[in-house]
């Protein structure tokens, strides 16, 4: 009996054993603390059996990875359009500026940056470092040195001692505070001793003296940057220079003129300034100002190298005299884009000396286009090469895309590229004219400068009275003229006579039917054609 009774509890025992390892087994295949995690490095990993998992996270570890950092959103005034190739674009309270966002920028953003992809681990990389920030150094406000900026008191001492300081400090800042106006006189901000990278940074407005004890005998340029490395511009001011009292006049006779008569107009010199010049500079930066009313050109780079023109507006009334938009002479390497000119003369004019000049995405109107030239004036030797104009709008001006030289010069303009112009009620959107006479008559000589390799693609629009103009020199044919994509269409405007396209001793090829039909264009090279290379004549 007793015997009975052990047996019987040791199997009572042995099943309850049974039952607890029967427990653990299931709680292991269950995955609860049966074997640990499995390395990277582990044998299944290796000979890839293990399950796929949708999972981002790293092997042998249960944190998911870090989120890709969050870029901060740029601070307002920033700066427009571009930034300077050669110098952030400071705001005047930071040292500085962050890049312009798309939604704070309605011109032309910077670029976003792509988005970093993941490596190994699907670890997402760190950032790559951004290159540290220029330092703008100090800032010179014009009012610390005693401008007033009421518009009456002369403030041209105040901006004269900010310049010297920021001249000596290099790498510093002239800021020319906003909502104030600066009555300033004809000023020479110059170099050569001058250390590089100022920022003339513009927020208010700058007024032209109108008495004529100002100008004394009379002045080239008003504003004037000379000798300098690193010259920037920059900003939301205003550079207004009340040229009215040149190219305005009021007759005290007339009872019909309601104006007040300006007795100042007699006393003014004849001698016109331009607004503002840059003379003998590298690395030149003009963003995001507007220049006004200027009583000659408002903008000129003479013997510069580096230049860039961006986020620029340029206007003067249509019938404003000689108040060209940009003019360039002597210069190279010059941007000019995203900029709008109304003005009574040329929005832009290339003359003599210049090469390797880009302009595209410009307005232009009214005014009378963009012009190369004139070239070879009083018998001088005249250079131009390697110029594209491409993306411009050309709204009621009197020419489109003009080259224009002098009879008895000598020189060369070559490799002309014209792309993408939209004109709207143009008189004459193409013109090349080695006969052109700014006076009642001109004598007529042989040498020219000669023109060769002008390509004009996709010019389209309407004219009010000629679509082509080729007049070119009997001893020096115009060759390598290439068209390409041009329909111009009439516009009937009174007091205008259409005329048909006009050819002389023009030549090169068609590469497209051209509305009109340009039939006037000779094909191929001119006869005995032996042009010099650009490198020979200039």
């Amino acid at each position: 009996m007793k015997l009975r009774a052990k047996g019987l509890g040791l199997l009572l025992l042995l099943v309850l054993l049974a039952l607890c390892s029967t427990i653990d087994v299931s709680e292991a295949r269950r995955g609860k603390h049966w074997r640990p995690r499995s390395s990277p490095g582990s044998s299944q990993l290796k000979k890839g059996k293990g399950k796929k998992s949708s999972s981002h996270r790293q092997y042998g570890s249960n944190r998911p990875s870090p989120k890709p950092p969050v870029s901060s959103t740029p601070g307002p005034g920033a700066g427009k359009g571009n930034q300077n190739p050669y110098q952030p674009s400071p705001a005047p309270d930071a040292p500085v500026s962050p890049s312009p966002s798309p939604a704070n920028s309605s011109r032309h953003p910077s670029p976003k940056l792509p988005t970093p992809s993941c490596g190994k681990g699907h670890q997402q990389p760190s950032r790559p470092p951004l290159p540290p920030p220029a330092s703008q150094g100090a800032v010179f406000n014009v009012v610390d040195f005693g401008a007033k900026g009421d518009g009456v008191t002369d403030d041209t001492e105040a901006f004269e001692g900010a310049w010297a300081a920021a001249c000596k400090q290099g790498a510093s800042t002239v800021l020319v505070p906003p909502e104030l106006e600066f009555l300033v006189g004809p000023i020479s901000f110059s170099g050569p001793y001058c250390k590089p990278n100022i920022v003339f940074q513009l927020e208010g407005t700058i007024l032209a003296p109108t008495s004529a004890k100002a100008w004394g005998s009379g002045l080239l340029q008003w504003l004037e940057f000379t000798k300098l490395n690193g010259i920037v511009i920059q900003g939301n001011g205003i550079i207004n220079g009340r040229g009215q009292q040149w190219w305005t006049y009021s007759d005290p006779e007339d009872e019909d003129d309601d104006d007040t008569y300006n007795v100042e107009l007699d006393r003014m010199p004849q001698i016109k300034p331009t607004a503002l010049r840059f003379y003998g500079s590298f690395n030149v930066l003009v963003a995001g100002i507007t220049i006004v009313n200027s009583s000659q050109c408002h903008l000129k780079f003479d013997n510069c190298q580096g230049v860039m023109v961006h986020d620029v507006t340029i206007s003067s009334p249509e019938n404003s005299l000689n108040t060209d938009g940009i003019h360039l002479q002597n210069s190279k390497d010059v941007s000019i884009h995203h900029t709008n000119m109304a003005c009574g003369d040329d929005c832009i004019s290339i003359q003599t000396g210049c090469s390797n000049i880009n302009i595209h995405n410009v307005n232009c109107g009214p005014g009378h286009g963009i012009s190369i030239g004139g070239l070879g004036r009083d018998n001088t030797k005249a250079c131009v090469s390697n110029v594209t104009v491409r993306d411009v709008n050309m709204f009621r001006t009197m020419n489109g895309v003009r080259i224009k030289t002098w009879q008895g010069g000598v020189g060369l303009v070559q490799d002309i590229r014209f792309s993408n112009i939209q004109v709207s009620e143009v008189q004459t959107p193409i013109i090349i004219d080695q006969f052109y006479c700014d006076k009642s008559t001109c004598r007529n000589q042989t040498s020219a400068v000669a023109v060769s390799g002008v390509q004009y693609e996709n010019i389209r629009g309407t004219f009010t009275i000629k679509p082509v103009h080729f007049a070119c020199s009997d001893s020096l044919p115009c060759s390598g003229i290439s068209l390409t994509g041009v329909q111009l269409r009439p516009v009937q405007v009174p007091h205008y006579h259409l005329n048909n396209p006009f050819c002389w001793q023009a030549f090169g090829e068609l590469y497209t039917p051209t509305v009109p039909p340009i039939a006037c264009l000779q094909i191929g090279k001119p006869a005995g054609n032996n042009l010099q290379t650009y490198n020979d004549i200039c």
